[in-house]
Parts: C-alpha cells; structure tokens; sequence
C-alpha cells in the first residue's frame, strides 16, 4: 500500500504558517517580487521531477487536499475541454517552468507568459508592489521573461502529455517585444506563435497590458484586425483569444466586441492591470514613499473587482452567448467567482487574490460554485454563464 508522507500537512495551513506573515505587510525581508521567484523556482524543479517516487506522492497529497471533481463543472469552451472553470492568470508562471503541476493545486487551466520573442529583462526595479490592507498589487514588470525559444526548450524538458491527455488545459499568452517598432508586432508575435503553438491549448493575443510603451495602441481596430489575420495564417494555429484592458470606454469595448465576432476570434479575457487607482490615489508605497497616483503600473486586485464585472457585462451584451468570455481581476472568494460567470464568464482566472488567500482560494472557489449551482438547480455551469442569478447566501 502506498504511504504518504508522515509530514503532510494541509497546503493552505503551510502556506498560511510560512507566507501569511510576509502577505500582511506591503514589504518585508523578502520583496514581493523576490518572493515570486524563489516559490516559481521551486515549483519549476518540482515539475521538472515529478515523476520522482517522493515528489509523486508530496503532489498526490497536495492534489487531494486541492483538486476538486464534479461532471456539473466541467464544460468544453473554444474547443477545449476544461475539467473547472477556474485557471491561474498570466503573469504569474511567466516562462511556463512550473507548468507540469498546475494541475495539483486544483486549477482547471493555467495561462503562461506573457512571453515575447525576444528575451527581455523588463522594467527597472523595484516593480511589483503589494498593498497588503486592500489586498491588490501595483505591477510595473514590461514583459520580463526568457523568451519564446526559451520557453520552448522548458516545455520540451517538461515532457507535457499531447492536449487531449492533459490534465488541464494550457494556454500562452503572447506579447510585444519592448524593441520591436508597432508596425512590425505582427511579425514579432507570430514568429513568437511558430515557435510555442505546439504546446499551447489556446493562445492570447496580449494588446492591454500598461507597461510595455505604445502596447495598448495595437487595441485599436485596424491593428487589431492586421494581428489577428497575420497569426491567423499560422499553421496549426489553436483557439485565438484577445486579452484586453479594463481603461477602455463602453464605445471601445462594443466595438473590440463586434471586432471579435466578426474576425471569428476564439474568445475574449477581460481583464488586465488597470491605469486606474479606484480611489487610492493618495496611498502611499512604502518602498518608494510616493503615492500611487504618482507610480506608473497596473492595478490589480481586489480594488478591481467592480470594473472587471462590468466590462464582461457589457461584452455579454455586445456580443451574446456565442463568443465565450474568460474573467479575470478581483477574483478573491466564492461569491465574487459566481457573480463573474453569472455577468457573462465561461471561464475565471486568479491571481492576485490567490497570492494572498493561498491555495484554499481554488477549493473554496469550486466548492462555492457547486452550491450556487445545486441552490439554483443547475445541472451544469454553463446554465449559469451570462444568467444574472444572484449569490444565494450559504446556511452557516
């Protein structure tokens, strides 16, 4: 009979005992950015060893403490058959190390990147900063990453199962080398695109993010339409998907609405970091001693939240039920999960509010989902997408 190992404990009481502490405050030992690479170089041995006899078993018992299973959540989107609705967002596992163990922590699908063609080292530091109180970052990265090549050598060493026999979905999220002139980022993603199609479920066209210089013009209708039909040409190219911004006028988000349906796209992912500050324009960050009205960056978490259901709402409305939605941004408990898919999301994405709930946020995410769903006597969560059906408050 196999044994666990003697010293499990659950993943969200370690995470809570080790990383609680450092989460409550904006800054510490270890910065918030240091903290992310130390635990992605971790988790990148241990998806590189997994098959190993004691890795196995350290990942079948975080599996089991994580994962959670039900036909009524499950639902092929784009094509792609998700076992859950909910995935870890870009941004997070930027050079896809980690990618053979996404699955472990419960996530239905993950996205990596935003990876660029070209290796970059991204924005000066420091870059990424917590605001502990309200529970959201302000990030400045620039598409710090190894580069396409790069990620493609990671991938390969990771020796991930074809897509069909994927435990989860994969999806890569491309952007814009820093250098390389607006009018030729077609070229630069799609040779970014031959290299990773291979690996990649879905794809993400990242036009939106704020801190790469002149990224967000690619927004605009006829950049859009050139980008879309240059990687469209792309042999083998998988579902394309557009991730767009949070800052943009309902006039605009009608119009990237109509763009999608009438260039087929895949889907859209709403949203990114936002230029926006929701009222916290005077709060201060105390590693620079400025106020975030005056650092650059995007802002994410929960101060985000409110916009990110409107924009999916009003795609909802602009372009119906036949182009699926994935949201993103805010998305730090139950409830908040179930009125996103219920403003229009197929599909949801965390991060921010995974990096300060801990590993519980999945679980306890799914688990809410299947009681809305039987309090509202869905069969499938798909009946709920775009439904308006209200947060039903659980019996204590």
């Amino acid at each position: 009979m196999d044994e666990s190992p003697a010293d499990f404990q659950s993943t969200g009481s370690l995470y809570r005992r080790w990383l609680g502490p450092l989460l409550e405050k904006d800054a510490g030992v270890v910065d918030a950015e240091q903290l992310t690479q130390a635990a992605l170089g971790a988790l990148g041995e241990v998806s590189r060893r997994r098959n190993w006899p004691l890795i196995a078993r350290l990942l079948s018992e975080v599996a089991r403490d994580l994962q959670r299973f039900d036909l009524s959540l499950e639902q092929t989107v784009f094509g792609c058959r998700f076992p859950n609705p909910l995935g870890l967002a870009a941004g997070f596992d930027k050079n896809g190390v980690a990618t053979g163990v996404w699955d472990r922590f419960g996530f239905g699908f993950v996205e990596i990147g935003t990876v660029t063609f070209k290796p970059q080292k991204g924005n000066s530091r420091p870059r990424l900063f917590r605001l502990a109180a309200e529970k959201a970052a302000l990030n400045r990265m620039g598409f710090n990453n190894n580069g396409a090549d790069a990620m493609c050598r990671t991938l390969n060493r990771q020796e991930l199962l074809s897509g069909s026999k994927r435990p989860l979905v994969v999806g890569i999220n491309f952007g814009k080398s820093r250098d390389t002139p607006l009018e030729k980022a077609s070229d630069d993603y799609a040779a970014s695109l031959e290299l990773l199609a291979p690996f990649a479920d879905y794809v993400v066209i990242n036009v939106s993010s704020p801190n790469t210089p002149g990224l967000r013009d690619l927004q605009e209708s006829s950049q859009l339409r050139h980008l879309v039909s240059r990687l469209r040409c792309i042999d083998y190219c998988p579902p394309l998907l557009v991730k767009i911004a949070p800052d943009l006028d309902n006039e605009q988000i009608d119009e990237l609405g109509n763009l999608a349906k009438e260039e087929g796209l895949s889907g859209l992912i709403a949203v990114n970091t936002s230029l926006n500050r929701f009222g916290l324009d005077k709060r201060v960050l105390l590693q620079t001693g400025r106020t975030l009205g005056e650092e650059a960056g995007g802002l994410s978490g929960a101060p985000l939240a409110n916009r990110a259901s409107e924009v999916i709402r009003r795609l909802r409305r602009t372009t119906g039920s036949s182009l699926p939605l994935i949201g993103v941004g805010g998305i730090d408990s139950p409830k908040v999960a179930w009125e996103r898919i219920t403003a229009g999301a197929s599909l949801i994405q965390v991060y921010t509010g995974w990096i300060f709930q801990g590993p519980d946020l999945v679980p306890n995410i799914l688990e809410g989902i299947l009681q809305q769903l039987q309090k509202h006597g869905c069969s499938n969560i798909s009946e709920a997408v775009g439904s308006e059906l209200p947060w039903q408050q659980l019996e204590s």
